[in-house]
């Protein structure tokens, strides 16, 4: 959850190479989003949401989710007193959203259209 405001875009150049582990053959990182210590990763072939867990953040855990297997999503812009605007996304099998926070130095527009592109395939 972003809490202090330095959620941001992160240079898909940049997090192809730092998750070039994760990556199939071929798979190019489109978009990235790094908020607080968790990134959200947007590939020609899925999402992945990079959880760092624990006071240090070296147990970490990733979550590779199909374009294919998102049934619908939401985006709540931030208001004048709720500075944070959320992604809601709904697996197919999931009653419950995976949500993610963002703070207003991102744009939730840009994060919709990027997650549109793809889900609407």
């Amino acid at each position: 959850m972003a809490l202090f405001g330095n959620a941001h875009t992160v240079d898909p150049a940049s997090a192809q190479q730092e998750y070039a582990r994760l990556l199939g053959p071929g798979e190019q990182v489109h978009a990235a989003y790094l908020l607080i210590r968790d990134t959200i990763l947007f590939t020609d072939r899925r999402l992945i949401l990079v959880d760092k867990q624990g006071i240090t953040g070296k147990k970490v855990e990733y979550h590779s989710i199909p374009y294919r297997s998102i049934t619908h999503f939401a985006v709540e812009t931030a208001g004048t007193f709720d500075l944070d605007a959320e992604l809601k996304i709904w697996l197919s099998g999931s009653q419950a959203p995976v949500q993610k926070t963002f703070t207003k130095g991102v744009d939730i527009y840009e994060v919709q259209a990027i997650l549109t592109q793809f889900v609407a395939r």
